[in-house]
């Protein structure tokens, strides 16, 4: 295991730790694209019913969606303890076996309260003031979709697992089986086709929960296959605790899916305030952030090596191996935001004909909205990606508590309260909600990385 991140004699370290890094983050940013695509097949196909069926999903799939990735980010701790204990001990098969179990028994118990927090769905929409008839679908759909949630959360777990082990290609390799798992249930579920009955919007969250069913089957199979992944028997003796990993996982992973939730929540805020601007402005904007979220998987995924790189290093307690590990992280993903806004600023319109016919005239209005965001977007896509790859960097040090009140002051007090400012009251509307966007996010980079850079002065590079 250990040949798998330490330096060959004779080679650079440097070049050795790019290579290593690209390796490992490369099958993981696919996966995430792979994953956006996942949800993109679900708006195509439910989109065939009808305005009210979308507009029904759309909101049940906001809280679904909060709730699952802010679940992933307490699970997902499981890395860094993961990478961790190899560090120290490789191949550490109890301790690694240990925290994986822990980590599942957390993916089941919280999904429990997850699935209790979607079922307030309805009295959400209704205190809202949502449409009698969007509150009846939605609710419908919601009530199928939430038993979705644990088989996701354990996937989360198995995906980290396998990633930390060296074998993140096979995330990838499932979540691409996934699509065409999903595409297949969508087709038969909500239009009756291949024998089975035709329900609807309902089909949708029918196809959801097989599609969530068939990753976790899929993921059990590679793991009893693969040599390498078979030997911790993660699934052995399943019923016997470790209460002192348990509170390890949870005390590492609540700030990061409060972080999770921090950010999430002010970009539905940012969503809610355009809609006061105008519905030429939201599409817009709804056009050009999803833009930006598709180039945003990739530094994503460079920052989730980054937590496996450094957490490896952290339990060999290598400091000088913990700073080419983030430092290449960070300036791999830095760099590639870099290509991804200057690809924003010289051609903006290829970029959302992804979406939209920009050169439609009845887009005209819409596109002109979106071609000044997508300039500011530009802007934010180096210090997005800076964030989220230092933020990462952190995680692999267990350092999760401190960035947790670094997002949170970032994107609610400067970045929120900025976006609130200029776009209400001065004229630059909603320009002035993503100029706000945007200096949330380089507070949160700027933060982020000065505290990598203290990391020694602060002891964060001490493994008791």
């Amino acid at each position: 295991m250990s040949n798998a991140y330490v330096s060959p004699a004779g080679e650079k370290p440097w070049r050795t730790e790019l290579a290593a890094t690209l390796r490992l983050s490369w099958p993981l940013a696919l996966a995430n694209l792979l994953q956006m695509l996942t949800y993109a097949i679900d708006v195509i196909f439910i989109a065939r019913l009808g305005e009210a069926p979308l507009a029904a999903s759309a909101i049940a799939v906001a809280l679904f969606g909060l709730v699952l990735w802010a679940l992933s980010g307490l699970t997902g701790a499981v890395a860094p303890v993961i990478a961790a204990e190899l560090g120290e001990r490789a191949p550490a098969l109890r301790p690694v076996r240990r925290a994986t179990r822990m980590a599942l028994w957390l993916a089941v118990l919280s999904g429990m309260g997850g699935m209790l927090a979607c079922l307030l769905l309805g009295p959400l929409m209704q205190v809202t003031g949502q449409q009698p008839e969007i509150i009846g679908l939605a609710t419908t759909y919601n009530v199928i979709i939430v038993w979705s949630l644990i088989p996701m959360v354990i996937n989360n777990v198995l995906r980290n697992y396998v990633s930390a082990l060296g074998r993140p290609v096979f995330a990838t390799a499932i979540t691409a089986g996934g699509i065409a798992v999903n595409a297949l249930a969508n087709y038969a579920f909500i239009f009756g086709n291949l024998g089975a009955p035709e329900l609807g919007l309902r089909g949708a969250a029918v196809a959801t929960i097989i599609t969530s069913l068939a990753t976790l089957l899929a993921y059990v199979a590679v793991i009893r296959l693969d040599r390498n992944l078979h030997r911790y028997r993660i699934f052995g003796r399943w019923w016997v605790p470790d209460w002192q990993r348990f509170v390890e996982i949870v005390r590492i992973g609540t700030p990061i899916a409060l972080t999770v939730t921090a950010e999430a929540g002010i970009f539905g805020a940012a969503a809610f305030l355009m809609g006061n601007l105008g519905t030429s402005q939201l599409a817009a904007h709804t056009v050009a952030l999803q833009i930006a979220a598709l180039a945003f998987q990739i530094p994503f995924g460079i920052g989730q090596a980054a937590t496996i790189r450094v957490g490896y290093f952290y339990g060999a307690r290598d400091r000088e191996g913990m700073a080419r590990a983030g430092w290449t992280a960070i300036v791999l993903g830095t760099g590639f935001m870099g290509l991804t806004a200057l690809a924003m600023l010289v051609a903006p319109k290829p970029l959302l004909a992804i979406y939209i016919d920009p050169w439609a005239p009845e887009n005209a209005v819409l596109v002109g909205f979106a071609l000044r965001f997508i300039v500011i977007a530009a802007a934010f896509q180096l210090f997005d990606g800076l964030q989220a790859v230092a933020a990462g960097a952190l995680r692999g040090l267990q350092d999760t508590r401190i960035p947790m009140w670094i997002a949170i002051f970032s994107y609610w007090v400067p970045g929120i309260g900025l976006s609130i400012g200029l776009g209400f009251f001065t004229p630059l509307e909603g320009i002035g909600v993503w100029i706000g966007l945007a200096t949330g996010l380089i507070v949160a980079a700027a933060l982020l990385v000065w505290r990598w850079m203290l990391r020694d002065r602060l002891g964060l590079t001490a493994r008791g």
